[in-house]
């Protein structure tokens, strides 16, 4: 007699067992991990105290690293040759707690630089640098304590107002000075001095835009009026040599005259 055979019974593929399924599991870990782990080849990281520190200093870098840890608390790209900071340079950072861009060449920053981690930066060193001015947005919503000393600042209405919403470095304030200034007895003095002395840019800058317009108006209105003496003397000058044109064409008695002349004659 032949055995009856049952219902199909499902059978596991050769050599797969719960230990497999773990060390898939294990490696799908990994790999999801191993992006926030990563360590920029430029850089060197260190786990400290649960914080990762990523340690740029001093690498010749020219620009912002894209590929830093997304769990780094500390970035140093101090001593490199930055110039630019782009929009969303640190937007994966959300843990950033300091970060030190000092002794860079960094002359732009840009309005969206350092959204995204706004909440969580609490030390940011933007000293020894080349910036001049920087976006009202720049900085908004940030907390931590900046220092932006040494740096050849230009004082103006739009430089006013971010410092109004800084918290700067007590230690280091007296070192953010005018380089230049839109009035030029201010050039070379601490800017808090000169913003603690009652002095106000924005009002200046309206005053130097009001006299500009009224310039530019007085410009325009002279233009005008030159123009409107050159036409009237234009035309004077036209009509005056049609009047003399006129005058010197035969009168209509003297033309009788010649006519009776040479009736008489024929």
């Amino acid at each position: 007699m032949h055995d009856v055979a049952g219902p199909d019974v499902p059978r596991k593929p050769p050599g797969f067992n719960g230990f497999s399924l773990l060390c898939g599991l294990l490696i799908g870990l990994v790999m999801a991990i191993a992006p926030v782990m990563a360590c920029p080849a430029s850089c060197h990281c260190i786990e400290k105290s649960g914080m990762t520190v990523v340690q740029c200093v001093s690498r010749d870098l020219e620009k912002i690293p894209l590929d830093l840890p997304r769990d780094t608390v500390v970035l140093l790209l101090a001593s490199n040759r930055i110039t630019h900071i782009p929009n969303h340079a640190f937007r994966e950072l959300h843990y950033l707690q300091e970060l030190d861009l000092s002794n860079n060449e960094i002359e732009t920053v840009d309005a969206a630089a350092f959204q995204g981690v706004s909440d969580s930066l609490l030390v940011l060193d933007l000293s020894n640098n080349r910036i001049q001015s920087v976006p009202k947005e720049a900085f908004a919503r940030l907390r931590a304590k900046i220092s932006l000393s040494n740096n050849p600042w230009h004082c103006e209405c739009t430089l006013q107002e971010v410092l109004r919403e800084l918290r700067l470095d007590p230690e280091t304030v007296n070192e953010v000075i005018c380089h230049t200034a839109v009035q030029e007895e201010y050039a070379g003095k601490p800017v808090i001095q000169v913003l603690d002395s009652g002095i106000n840019f924005c009002n200046f800058h309206h005053k130097t835009t009001d006299v500009a317009m009224f310039v530019t108006m007085f410009g325009w209105f002279t233009m005008v009026i030159a123009y409107v003496i050159y036409y009237v003397r234009h035309n004077q000058e036209d009509a005056r040599r049609h009047l003399e044109y006129l005058k010197s064409l035969p009168s209509s008695s003297q033309i009788s005259k010649d006519f009776d002349t040479i009736s008489t004659v024929l």
